[in-house]
C-alpha cells in the first residue's frame, strides 16, 4: 500500500471551486497516466478482495479501476453507470453528493448478479452516496459485496459513516 499511497499523494492535482464554488475536486488523471502509479493502485485495490469473484468500477473513473483489478485477479468486470446510460430494464438508485444529486444504475438482467462477490471500486469517497448507492444495488441484485476500495478518502466529509458492513480500504485518507 505504501508505494501506492506515494504515486497518490505525489500525482494527484487539486483544484479549488470544481465543479461548484466551494467544492475541492481531486484530479487522479496524472496517477493513473502514470505506469508506475497505476499499477501500484491496481495491485493494492486487488489485494482488498483477492477472493472476489465480481469487480465493479462506479462511472466514470472506476471504470478503469475496476478493469484493471479484474484483469489482475481473473473475475469479470461491471460498470455501474450513470443514470440513462443502460438499455432498460435495470436497477436504479438515487444518492445525494457534496454538489447535488444522481443515480446510478446496473442491469437488471442479462448479467446474473445473485450470489456473486463483489468487489466494489471508486475513485474518491466523499460524503459517500455514491459508494453507498452502489453497494445497494448489488445488494439488491443479490449479490454480496465482499469490499469496497477508493484511491482517495476525504475524511472530512464523514462519508465512510455512510456505508455498510463491508471491508472499506482507502489508499490514502485526507
Amino acid at each position: 500500500m505504501a508505494r501506492a499511497a506515494e504515486a497518490v499523494r505525489r500525482l494527484t492535482r487539486w483544484h479549488d471551486d470544481f465543479p461548484s464554488p466551494g467544492v475541492r475536486f481531486a484530479d487522479l488523471t496524472p496517477v493513473f497516466a502514470n505506469a508506475e502509479g497505476f499499477h501500484a493502485v491496481i495491485d493494492c485495490l486487488g489485494s482488498c478482495a483477492p477472493d472476489a469473484d465480481l469487480v465493479a468500477g462506479v462511472d466514470a473513473r472506476g471504470f478503469l479501476l475496476g478493469a484493471g483489478v479484474a484483469a489482475v485477479l481473473g473475475t469479470g468486470v461491471v460498470a455501474v453507470r450513470k443514470a440513462g446510460k443502460l438499455p432498460p430494464p435495470v436497477l436504479s438508485r438515487e444518492y445525494t453528493l457534496e454538489y447535488g444529486s444522481a443515480a446510478l444504475e446496473i442491469p437488471a438482467d442479462g448479467v446474473d448478479l445473485a450470489g456473486r462477490r463483489v468487489l466494489l471500486l471508486d475513485d474518491v469517497l466523499a460524503t459517500g452516496g455514491t459508494l453507498a448507492a452502489a453497494a445497494e444495488l448489488f445488494r439488491s441484485a443479490g449479490a454480496e459485496v465482499v469490499a469496497a476500495a477508493v484511491v482517495l478518502e476525504l475524511d472530512f466529509l464523514g462519508g465512510r459513516a455512510r456505508q455498510g458492513d463491508y471491508p472499506l480500504t482507502s489508499i490514502v485518507r485526507q
